[in-house]
């Protein structure tokens, strides 16, 4: 059974940065997807970013394209998000998640219904 811990959100500026991490604990966590989603007051959650269980491949969603990065270390079962060029559009809880199958190379990454597994979040605030 994969587990995930969040940690690393707070209160930043406009403009500034936030690394976030997840620690995954779990028999089969390093051949699974590991990725991040947010959930802003009054809104569905959304897709972030996604790296491969690999870690050879990325994918971002538009809106955070260009400011954030997705990297794992597989060796310590830790998953980063750094952010970068945070707004306030940004302010979310932020979730990391792990796909509900192993080794998968390509599915339908920003859809929340392909992980089975959620830490319990962390909150990220930006102020104007």
């Amino acid at each position: 059974q994969v587990q995930l811990v969040e940690s690393g959100g707070g209160l930043v500026q406009a403009g500034g940065s936030l690394r976030l991490s997840c620690a995954a604990s779990g028999r089969t966590v390093r051949s699974r997807a590991l990725g991040w989603f947010r959930q802003a007051p009054g809104k569905e959650r959304e897709f972030v970013a996604v790296i491969t269980w690999r870690g050879d491949s990325t994918s971002y969603a538009d809106s955070v394209k260009g400011r954030f990065t997705i990297s794992r270390d597989n060796a310590k079962n830790t998953a980063l998000l750094q952010m970068n060029s945070l707004t306030p559009e940004d302010t979310a809880v932020y979730y990391c998640a792990a796909d509900k199958y192993v080794y998968r190379d390509t599915y339908n990454y920003p859809a929340p219904a392909e992980y089975s597994a959620w830490g319990q979040g962390t909150q990220v605030t930006v102020s104007p």
